[in-house]
């Protein structure tokens, strides 16, 4: 399996095609100053964004008990809602990407963990919503990624073999599902990767440095009739 037979390219959402930290971060401190905890930097907690909101929280106040972790969850998820998409964009190379898929009829679409109720109205804020091919969310099956079940709907809803589907992510568990569903599997390198992971020992096809990179990759091997 090669790029030059990729039909359609599917994305993580956070970390891969949309810079969603600021929001997520803005959103983890308004519940922090609620319960009456000092703020974080976004620098400090870049790389536990494209990992849920607990995620957020378990870096932020690692030593609090579990019932305040559970608090400032709930209150991150509620300013969430409000926030969301304020400070949101797509990472630098993404739109050209995008603009040249619908030059050439190319696919594309995003399957996320995060759940519906974020990703849609995320998605309408940066004008993607009626463009993309397939919207899978966290809970559009009983199962989220690492699991195969949203790869193969978003599969079916695309009208693509997983073979011929490359999908990005910067997430371990995107590479894992990827690979599980039988599609490529690259590794957006642009995204919220911490020190600790280790991008080389995710099944993968390849490794991507920049939007950019990726987009010059299809270009030079994907064929469109």
């Amino acid at each position: 399996m090669t790029l030059t037979q990729v039909s359609a390219v599917l994305f993580d959402l956070d970390g891969t095609l949309a810079d969603t930290a600021p929001d997520l971060v803005n959103a983890l401190n308004l519940s922090l100053q609620d319960h009456g905890i000092q703020s974080q930097s976004e620098t400090q907690l870049r790389s536990a964004a494209s990992h849920g909101s607990m995620a957020l929280v378990n870096a932020a106040i690692p030593d609090a008990d579990e019932a305040l972790r559970l608090a400032v969850q709930q209150g991150l998820l509620n300013h969430y809602q409000q926030v969301n998409g304020d400070h949101c964009q797509l990472f630098e190379g993404i739109a050209s990407m995008l603009d040249w898929f619908d030059a050439v009829k190319l696919p594309y679409g995003v399957i996320t963990n995060k759940p519906a109720r974020f990703t849609r109205p995320l998605l309408k804020k940066l004008k993607l919503e009626q463009r993309l091919s397939v919207m899978i969310s966290g809970d559009s099956t009983r199962f989220a990624k690492p699991h195969t079940a949203p790869m193969l709907l978003a599969a079916q809803q695309v009208q693509c073999l997983p073979q011929h589907i490359l999908y990005l992510g910067d997430a371990e568990r995107d590479l894992i599902a990827a690979n599980a569903a039988g599609m490529l599997g690259g590794v957006a390198l642009w995204g919220y990767l911490s020190e600790s992971d280790k991008p080389d020992t995710w099944p993968h096809h390849a490794q991507f440095a920049t939007p950019t990179r990726l987009h010059q990759a299809l270009m030079n091997n994907v064929r469109r009739n």
